[in-house]
Order: C-alpha cells, then structure tokens, then sequence
C-alpha cells in the first residue's frame, strides 16, 4: 500500500499550490478565494527519489456538522484518520492564529506523525510567523514557498524521515486504469452517483447546487478492473458562467474530458435531457472519447415509458452522429440501476478501441458503393478505392478516392452510418477522413 501524505491547515494557506508542486503539474485549482478545495483530492506525489501518494483537504475551518462547512471537515477528519503522515501548512507571513492552534492540538490528539509547513516563506516577510511556528508544539518547521519552489529540499528530509525506504512509485509496472469522466449539469447527482459506485461518501453531496469546484479522481476496483472515476463540476451554460473560479471549474472539468477514455454524462429523469446536457454530450463526442447516457432520478419518473421514448427522440435528433449511444436509466441515490453502468462503459470502451481487419473493410466499401454509388459532379465518376483503418481511440479510418473535394457531406455521413450498422459500432464515435489516391499498399509500378 502507497505511503499517504494529507496535507492539511487552515482555508487559503496554500495547501492546493503545495499538492500542484508535490503532484507537478496543476491538478488542484488555486485561487485566492478562501475555501476553494471543498473535496479531499489525490494524486502521485513525486519528491527527489521519493514516491507517496497525498491528500489535499479542505481548509479546517469550525462548523455545524450539518452544515457544508461541517461535512468539508469531516472529510479532512477522513483524511487524517488514513494517512501516514500529516503536513500541516500555517501561512508563515500571517503567523499563527488561534485557529491554527486550535487545529494543531486536535491533530496532535490523532496521534499522527506530523510535519509542520511554514509557507510563503520567500524573502523577509515570513521571519516572524516562522519562530511563532515553534509555539505550536510540533517541533521545528519546515520553511518552503510551495508558490516560488523553495524549501523543497527541507521538505524532503522532514518526509525522508518518516516514509519507508522500500516505498515505490505507485502502480509501478501496472497497467492504468480506464479513465471514466462523471459530467453534467449542477445538481444532477454526480458526486452521489460517485459515492454510491465505490460504496463510501468519498465526495460531498448535498442540496446545493455547486459543491464540486474542481475534478476529484477516486480510484475503484471492481471484478479485477481498476477503474479512475473523475467527478466534476457542474457546467452551465457559457453565457451564464460568472466570477473566475467558476470559469477554472468549467476549464478543469473540460480538461477532465480530454483526458478521459470514457465519459458518462448524466442527466437529470425528471425533466429530461435538455439543451445543455446535448451540448456537454457534443463536446464529448467532438473529442472523440467513448459516451455514455445515464439518466439519474429514475425512481422519481412517474411515465417511465413515455420518459424514455422522449429521450430517445431527442438524442437521435441531437446526437445522431452517435447513433445508438448507450442510456443506463438509473438512481443514485437508492441504488436501482447503478450496475447496469458499468457493464455499459466497459462495451462502450471496448468498441472505442477495437480495430477492424482491412479484408472485411473493403469489401464491405464495394458493397456500400454498388449499392450507393457515390455522385457523379459534372458527370466525372469518383473512385472510392480503397479504406483502412488508421488509428483506434475512436475508430478512425483512412478512404482513398478521386476526386476527393468533389463528395459531398451527406455522403460522408451515409459511409459512416453504413460502416456502424454493419461492423455493430453503436454509439462510439467515428472518424472516416479522405485521402486522395490509390491503395498506398498495391505494388509500385
């Protein structure tokens, strides 16, 4: 098991800019709005030749346990409770206040090794906080500037001294997990449906609209598969996004898409798919990445039938360039339906990836041709010669013809059709480009 590192203190410390250093690369979303971080996040660490895994939480903060500030702290308290060692981060330029030392004793009751961080320590101005650190009763701090990448050597020390010298990189000669993306609008069960798949509250969830700022990976193991569930912020419309954190909300949660392999995009039973969930859904398929329909609420469907065709209309109408994506009808929160998705995302990713034999292509482009021969502009024949497939992940296939700039769209669109009907590729996106010329593998004359 990974050695774990949580990182932990007080809103607006830096704790989301130390995770980016430790991880290298800007996986947590940092703004000067205190409160940014609301889920625990976790990533790879990497420090010198040290490999662990860390936890960045919530700012700790006092609350009503009923209260989203309450369950933000209990998920901090999660992270505590699992964790090898503990970093707690004080803004060194502010000093320690009261709530610092309120936190300190209560981590120090948890009885968890701990390392106390003293950040924004570049220059002269965090001299001060830095010897009030030692009244804390924690040991010596470590000065570092996570922002500026300074005192990182000192860092690694105080972690070198606590995490076991046999530790290796995590996942170290595995394979990776299969990325599946969790999207939709605000509100429509996301993080509930997270949590019900890998059987814990993992991610806060709540009445209001928005808790999830920013995409929160959770790996789950199911039946020897290891899948990285990546929930995200809910995306609105552009015209109605405002302020700059939700604007990286909606960056962060897009580039959770372009990462991913699969992605679920769902949607909201009671009143159906509208104009925004086709619109996160094009996205996904624009690149290229295997979709899938889950429809949540299902439970609170009065005319299942007449709700379910109503679906089915406005996809094909939307969406017909993935005609036949998979629909999982589902409800996150009692639980009916949630099996049917994963089966539904490992078939879809399957037909993402699967690669077709050249023979049977084109034979199948002979027969699509004699039975739609493409127009004939200017009463010239185009030529369709010869297809292969390119690349997979999506489908991608390569059509050599004459006359390339002379076939129309429409045309296009009946090629792709007909190639899904017949090789069974329902509901994953193709990509058919043209190519002029003959068949690159004939004999050279």
């Amino acid at each position: 098991m990974a050695f774990t590192v949580a990182i932990v203190g007080r809103p607006n410390v830096g704790k989301s800019t130390l995770f980016n250093r430790l991880v290298r690369r800007r996986a947590a979303l940092v703004d000067n709005t205190p409160g940014v971080t609301r889920d625990r996040r976790e990533g790879d660490a990497h420090l010198g030749d040290l490999a662990f895994r860390v936890i960045d939480t919530a700012g700790l903060d006092a609350g009503d346990a009923d209260s989203l500030t309450g369950r933000m702290q209990r998920q901090t308290e999660t992270a505590i409770a699992g964790a090898d060692l503990v970093l707690l981060v004080i803004d060194a330029r502010a000093g320690v206040t009261p709530i610092d030392e309120h936190f300190a004793r209560s981590i120090r009751r948890t009885h968890r090794r701990v390392v106390l961080i003293a950040n924004k320590c570049e220059g002269a101005a965090g001299d001060a906080g830095l010897i009030d650190a030692f009244s804390l009763g924690l040991g010596e701090p470590v000065a570092i500037s996570a922002e500026h990448n300074e005192g990182m050597a000192d860092l690694y020390r105080a972690v070198a001294d606590v995490a076991p010298d046999e530790e290796a990189s995590p996942n170290d000669g595995q394979d990776g997990p299969l990325q599946l993306a969790i999207v939709g609008r605000p509100n429509v069960g996301k993080s509930t449906l997270v949590n019900r798949l890998i059987g814990e509250d993992r991610l806060l969830t709540g009445p209001e609209p928005g808790i999830t700022r920013d995409s929160i990976s959770v790996e789950w193991t199911v039946s020897g598969r290891t899948i990285q569930l990546v929930d995200t912020a809910g995306l609105r419309r552009k015209a109605r996004v405002q302020g700059k954190l939700e604007k990286l909300s909606a960056a962060d949660t897009q580039r959770s898409i372009d990462y991913a392999e699969a992605v679920a995009v769902i949607i909201d039973a009671t009143v159906g798919p509208e104009r925004q969930d086709l619109a996160i859904a094009g996205s996904v398929v624009e690149e290229g990445r295997a979709l899938i329909i889950a429809a949540n609420k299902w439970d609170l469907v009065a005319n299942s039938a007449e709700r379910e065709r109503q679906i089915w209309d406005r996809l094909s109408i939307s969406l017909p360039q993935v005609k036949g994506v998979p629909l999982v009808r589902l409800s996150a929160l009692t639980g009916a339906g949630v099996g049917d998705l994963l089966p539904a995302v490992l078939r879809a990713h399957r037909l993402w990836t699967s690669r077709l034999d050249t023979g049977p292509l084109n034979r199948w482009l002979a027969s699509a041709a004699q039975r739609h021969p493409p127009p004939s502009p200017s009463g010239r024949r185009i030529r369709l010669r010869y297809i292969t497939q390119a690349k997979t992940r999506p489908p991608t296939f390569a059509l050599f013809a004459s006359r390339t700039e002379a076939i129309p769209d429409a045309y296009v669109r009946f090629l792709v059709n007909d190639l899904r009907a017949v090789f069974d590729l329902p509901g994953v996106p193709i990509r058919l480009h043209l190519r002029k010329g003959g068949n690159p593998y004939a004999p050279k004359r």
